[in-house]
């Protein structure tokens, strides 16, 4: 049971990470996903690919560190084709896109394409001891095919879309296989769905790779994931993975995490798993993306999806959710009565970071409405203080004094929640994190708030 740490955006900083890994392992996580991108310490010729807030390789070490000592084994993920745009937006790595225009996919054509891989890969494993899994992505490789030097590909008889991708993830796991034979890589299974059992048997990518068959909805089809999972095993693909998810997967910018939408989808992968042969199983990864992709925005913080993350832990371990399970979740959370269907879950916990979602929780729900109510169904501010009498500054000063008051207690009183909030998440994550989250959520509406205040003086 991996826990996917997607640090492409808000990435905690190390000492919260240490933190949580024992509350991980206690809710029945045996190991993590990483999923590094621009965080990983990258140096010589791939330094651009490091971000300013990227962990140090002591940072790194000791976190590695911590989560082998709570017997959390860790596999990195690399993405190797789809969503590199933290490589090819650079323009140092501009002339290895697939389409010249988008940075989302390698060109598989090139010698070069496939050194930088190999150049990420070492770099990565070299932080790494004793590692079973290596994950190289793989997935949404969009465009495919539709580069010049793909095209001339094409035109060759028995030259498909679907040999040229496997050639591709054939080449990185074999590059993983010949540097580091104690390793098997895995990959994302969406382009290999379609594929036919012939095409995927005839590649060689099956002795190569073990697949993650990934659905994050909350009704998934249970039957067709059964006949794939016998497609995969026919093809010769030793083993499958799964990948659930405990959030990031119910919107784009969603801020707060619906926990019984994350259950089923944890539920339904128990009834797949049921149906599984014991023996064709290696684990199951429970996703928590931070961003859809490099150029998104954030979703859902870490802290405030570790209810929902423990629930779905909770299940796994204890095959379903129960009265119980849901007592033994809130003694581990320290949460006195833990809601899954509403996102208010009212009882404060003590885990790390639960004062995070406690703000984020007020900021979502009442910040926009509150402010709302008070600029557009106020009859004071939407008779006597239009935008028209604001230009202007004309006000009388008799409707001033009913809403003044109001307008500045609003103000003074969401001041010192956001102020609370940046406080919570200083401790946790990095400035760039904290403003782009304030930027998407907050200041929209409390800087319409504080303009209408400020007016409101020059009147």
């Amino acid at each position: 049971r991996l826990v996917h740490l997607d640090l492409k955006g808000a990435a905690p900083r190390a000492p919260y990470l240490e933190q949580v890994l024992p509350l991980f392992r206690a809710l029945g996580a045996t190991g993590l996903l990483l999923e590094y991108e621009d965080t990983f310490p990258y140096t010589g010729p791939l330094e651009p690919l490091r971000a300013a807030h990227a962990y140090s390789p002591a940072e790194l070490r000791a976190v590695l560190s911590r989560a082998r000592a709570q017997g959390l084994g860790v596999v990195p993920l690399v993405q190797s084709f789809g969503h590199m745009e933290f490589v090819l937006k650079h323009r140092e790595f501009a002339h290895l896109r697939e389409v010249p225009a988008l940075p989302n996919a390698l060109n598989p054509h090139k010698e070069e394409s496939l050194a930088l891989v190999k150049a990420m890969i070492d770099q990565v494993m070299a932080l790494h001891e004793g590692l079973e899994w290596f994950h190289i992505g793989c997935d949404e490789v969009y465009y495919l095919g539709e580069g010049e030097e793909s095209k001339q590909w094409l035109q060759q008889p028995d030259n498909t879309p679907e040999k040229l991708c496997l050639a591709h993830i054939k080449a990185v796991a074999t590059c993983v296989a010949s540097s580091y034979p104690r390793v098997t890589p895995i990959v994302w299974d969406d382009m290999l769905r379609g594929m036919s059992e012939e095409t995927l048997a005839e590649s060689g990518v099956p002795q190569l790779v073990q697949p993650m068959i990934w659905d994050y909805a909350a009704d998934l089809d249970v039957e067709g994931k059964v006949q794939l999972i016998e497609k995969y095993r026919r093809c010769g693909f030793s083993k499958v993975w799964f990948a659930s998810a405990f959030k990031g997967a119910t919107g784009v910018n969603q801020s707060l995490t619906l926990i019984g939408h994350h259950l089923k989808n944890h539920l339904e992968w128990l009834e797949v798993a049921s149906r599984t042969p014991p023996n064709a199983l290696e684990g199951i990864a429970l996703t928590g993306w931070q961003r859809y992709d490099h150029f998104s925005v954030l979703c859902e913080l870490l802290p405030v999806a570790i209810p929902s993350l423990a629930v779905c832990l909770q299940a796994l371990e204890n095959g379903g959710y129960s009265e119980k399970v849901k007592e033994n979740v809130e003694k581990l959370l320290g949460m006195s009565n833990l809601e899954i269907d509403t996102y208010m879950s009212t009882s404060v916990g003590t885990f790390p970071g639960s004062n995070i979602l406690t703000l984020v929780t007020q900021v979502s729900f009442y910040l926009k409405s509150s402010v709302d109510e008070l600029l557009e169904r106020n009859r004071y501010v939407t008779g006597w203080f239009s935008p028209y009498h604001r230009k202007r500054k004309i006000i009388h000063p008799i409707i001033m004094h009913l809403f003044q008051p109001d307008a500045v207690s609003l103000l003074s009183k969401w001041n010192a929640v956001v102020q609370d909030l940046q406080a919570a998440m200083e401790q946790v994550f990095h400035q760039c994190a904290i403003e782009e989250w304030m930027e998407e959520n907050v200041h929209p509406s409390l800087q319409k708030l504080q303009q209408v205040v400020d007016d409101l003086d020059e009147a």
